[in-house]
C-alpha cells in the first residue's frame, strides 16, 4: 500500500506531537517530584494559613493574629540562626582541617581544589554539590 504525501505528513506530525505531549507530561512529572517537593517558605506560609483559615474557620482577625505570631516566630527562628552560626561554622572548619590533616600532601592540593569550587558555586547562589567536608 503506497501512501500519499498527505497521509505521511499527517503520521509525522501525529508522531512529532506525541512526542511533544509526552516530553511535556515527562518535564511536569520531574518538575513536581524534585523541584516542587520542597516549597519556599511563603508557599508554605500561604498553605499553612490557607489550611487553617479554611478547617478552623478564622476570622479576618484571627488570620491577621496568626500573620503577626508567625512573623515573631520567623524573626526569632532568623535572630536563633544569626547567633549559632559561628558555631557550626568553627564545627565545620574543625571538621575540614581533621579530615584535611589525614590526606597526604597530592590529596591536599586536589582536596583545597575542591573546596574552593565548592566555594566558588555556593557564591553564585548555588548549593555546593558533593559531601560536605
Amino acid at each position: 500500500m503506497k501512501l500519499s504525501r498527505a497521509a505521511i505528513a499527517f503520521y509525522v506530525a501525529l508522531v512529532f506531537v506525541s512526542g511533544m505531549a509526552l516530553g511535556a507530561f515527562a518535564h511536569r512529572l520531574y518538575m513536581v517530584s524534585t523541584v516542587s517537593a520542597r516549597p519556599n517558605p511563603e508557599e508554605f506560609r500561604k498553605r499553612a494559613i490557607a489550611e487553617y483559615k479554611s478547617r478552623l474557620n478564622l476570622t479576618d482577625d484571627q488570620v491577621s493574629r496568626l500573620n503577626m505570631i508567625m512573623d515573631e516566630t520567623r524573626a526569632r527562628i532568623d535572630e536563633t540562626r544569626q547567633k549559632m552560626h559561628p558555631a557550626y561554622q568553627k564545627i565545620r572548619e574543625e571538621q575540614q582541617e581533621k579530615f584535611r590533616g589525614m590526606l597526604n600532601p597530592e590529596q591536599q592540593v586536589e582536596y583545597d581544589k575542591m573546596r574552593k569550587e565548592r566555594e566558588a558555586r555556593q557564591k553564585q547562589g548555588g548549593r555546593g554539590s558533593g559531601p560536605g567536608i
